[in-house]
């Protein structure tokens, strides 16, 4: 369904993940109820004790199980947004958005901060004063309309707020209050916040 030309997607997730020394994983969530991330419904992390080593072209394996603890029971999930690639060439290798794209059943969209050599089809997209690019791709969802909604992430720096977010809070220090079980929200929050948010575009409040 869409609003005014924008693409409603339920509760929107910007997620990023941190590798302990001790070998596990942080992975940190920013909620909103628009695909812009302007009005943030809440911000959840999770520690996962051990993940699996890197091995190369299965990082998804690593990025997976720390990706399923923060979002673990969150209701009306409808889209996820990550720092890498959905797919990794033109003939769709996937990559982890593609990865978990199959594992929550939701669109999934593909920030990339650098050029991947073989992913040749990610579109550039500039944001704010920066002149480099992000590089977004998408699984689920047209390349193109990922894009767009990226361009239009709150945030006047080149990586959207949301993100910029989630990387700080996965990032946090070990003993951080955060790193407790994430806080339920529940569809009744996700429906109320939405409706918030269109009266706010409405100009109602």
């Amino acid at each position: 369904m869409e609003t005014d030309g924008r693409p409603e997607f339920g509760v929107c997730a910007a997620v990023d993940v941190h590798y302990l020394r001790t070998g596990g994983a942080r992975a940190a969530a920013v909620l909103t109820a628009d695909a812009a991330f302007a009005h943030v419904l809440a911000e959840r992390t999770a520690v996962v004790p051990r993940v699996p080593p890197y091995r190369p072209g299965e990082f998804y394996l690593r990025e997976l199980p720390p990706l399923r603890a923060v979002l673990d029971d969150l209701c009306g999930l409808g889209l996820l947004v990550v720092d890498g690639y959905a797919d990794l060439d033109p003939s769709g290798r996937p990559g982890l958005g593609a990865h978990a794209h199959a594992e929550f059943g939701i669109p999934v969209i593909g920030v990339a901060k650098s050029r991947f050599r073989t992913a040749t089809h990610a579109v550039p997209v500039v944001r704010g004063s920066s002149v480099r690019p992000l590089f977004v791709t998408a699984a689920g969802m047209p390349a193109a309309d990922a894009a767009d909604l990226v361009r239009r992430m709150a945030g006047q720096y080149r990586l959207p707020d949301a993100l910029r977010r989630a990387d700080t809070l996965a990032h946090r220090s070990a003993h951080s209050q955060h790193d407790r079980p994430p806080a339920p929200l529940t569809c009744a929050d996700a429906r109320n916040a939405a409706e918030a948010d269109d009266r706010l575009d409405d100009g109602d409040v």
